[in-house]
């Protein structure tokens, strides 16, 4: 009983046969309240200094962690009609192996003998070069022969030239004796002249003298016209001479601008075989593009065109396959304030959608299901999706990742830090204060400072 009132019935009723007036009159309740609570909240308090390991939780998906080994699909280069098909989804292929025949579209390359054609015309088109060639060759024989033709007969005006300079120097000096003669003649005339005058010479010497004055008068001017006249001789072999070095000159630059026409016309004969030598290796390739053939080993995945006699265009997706041999990843997204957490090398817990665990992400050696991880790569700019995508590679000091696990899945992912007390913990989220900047230690530096 309670006992509330001042009127007390207790001595009336025998409590011995009631047990709940027993316990609620003993009053041992409370007592018990008061051990739970001192108990659960000790607990509490010793619970707060138990180590919790902080951690970055962030979805992602399986990859591949080389760009070579992810999905990818197989276009046609060149556009065409569909003719037939080799695989079918799900089919192994090695590399090289045909996926699918197509034909041609384009009116461009409808004749069958177009390689022979345009072979033709490329054994046409060289021999025109070695036309041309021959041609150059010709011409260069005459250049040759001018050149030698001109300098003979430069040579010889030259001589010519030189034998008239002679002349003129000889028919020169005769001519100065001549005139040395002709002047004696005639002093010596002019002194019989006086002597006759005083009588001392008779008429007869006095003519003597005026004949031997007047012969030596006419050598002098017979002497006069044969130096003119090599004079002449001399400036007609110099202009033989120029006109000879004109003419050869005149003969070997046309000979020389045939050559080089010759030489024009090789080159753009070169070049056009140059051109349908493309040309022509350009339809072989693309005659053995009709194949579609597999890039690499792999799997089928999807056929992204269908049917028979359907049009493609230049640059179409083909098919989608996945390559059989593979180094799997986990590329995970992390929002911009956790980047900075982040170091190569860091340390992830990984649970693959598919293999269900029961997970306590804070505490260390006691999450059953996970995989572990180490941070591969951190990308520079952000994602489409506002967030920082971060490729994960496997750890491998710990355990193999499932076989069975196929790129594309998704994942839930735990980036570890730092160990710190719970309420530590707590107390940073109530504040709503970031993790920690924590940087793992590798084991060299662990062991140097050990």
């Amino acid at each position: 009983m309670l006992n509330i009132s001042n009127v007390s019935i207790s001595k009336y009723i025998e409590q011995s046969k009631y047990a709940s007036l027993n316990r609620a009159e003993l009053r041992t309740s409370g007592n018990v309240l008061r051990k739970t609570l001192t108990v659960f909240f000790g607990f509490a308090f010793l619970f707060m200094f138990v180590p919790w390991t902080q951690n970055i939780r962030a979805g992602g998906n399986v990859t591949t962690l080389k760009p070579d080994q992810r999905p990818q699909t197989i276009h046609s280069v060149i556009g065409g009609r569909i003719e037939k098909w080799f695989v079918q989804e799900g089919d192994f292929v090695n590399k090289g192996d045909t996926i699918m025949f197509i034909s041609e579209v384009k009116d461009d390359y409808f004749d069958p003998n177009l390689l022979g054609r345009t072979q033709e015309q490329l054994k046409a088109k060289e021999m025109s070069v070695d036309s041309y060639m021959e041609k150059v060759k010709a011409l260069d024989n005459q250049v040759d022969a001018l050149v030698q033709t001109a300098s003979l007969k430069l040579q010889q005006a030259k001589n010519k030239y030189k034998q008239a300079e002679l002349k003129v120097v000889a028919d020169s000096m005769d001519y100065q004796a001549y005139r040395t003669n002709f002047e004696i003649a005639k002093t010596q005339f002019e002194r019989f002249e006086g002597l006759y005058d005083k009588g001392l010479k008779s008429l007869t010497d006095l003519e003597n003298k005026r004949n031997s004055m007047r012969k030596a008068q006419a050598e002098m001017i017979s002497g006069e016209n044969k130096l003119l006249t090599s004079r002449n001789e001399l400036i007609n072999a110099e202009v033989e001479l120029i006109s000879i070095q004109a003419q050869y000159r005149d003969d070997i630059a046309k000979a020389e601008s045939e050559k080089y026409t010759a030489l024009s016309s090789m080159y753009d004969a070169e070049a056009v075989v140059t051109k349908l030598q493309n040309q022509y290796m350009n339809y072989s390739v693309r005659t053995g593009m009709y194949y579609i053939t597999a890039a690499q080993d792999g799997y089928i995945t999807k056929a992204i065109q269908s049917g028979i006699g359907e049009t493609i265009k230049e640059g179409t997706p083909i098919v989608s396959i996945m390559p059989s041999k593979y180094d799997l990843a986990v590329a995970m997204y992390v929002k911009p304030i956790d980047l900075p957490l982040l170091e190569k090398g860091a340390p992830v817990r990984i649970q693959f959608d598919g293999w269900p665990a029961i997970v306590f992400s804070g505490w260390p050696n006691t999450s059953y299901g996970t995989y572990g991880g180490k941070v591969f790569a951190i990308d520079n700019f952000i994602s489409d999706n506002g967030l920082y995508r971060v490729l994960v590679e496997p750890d491998p000091e710990d355990h193999t990742w499932p076989e069975a696990l196929r790129v594309g899945a998704g994942t839930t992912n735990m980036l570890l830090l730092k160990d710190v007390p719970i309420w530590y913990e707590l107390w940073r989220q109530i504040n709503g204060f970031p993790a920690d900047y924590y940087k793992p230690i590798s084991q060299n530096e662990g062991e140097k400072k050990k």
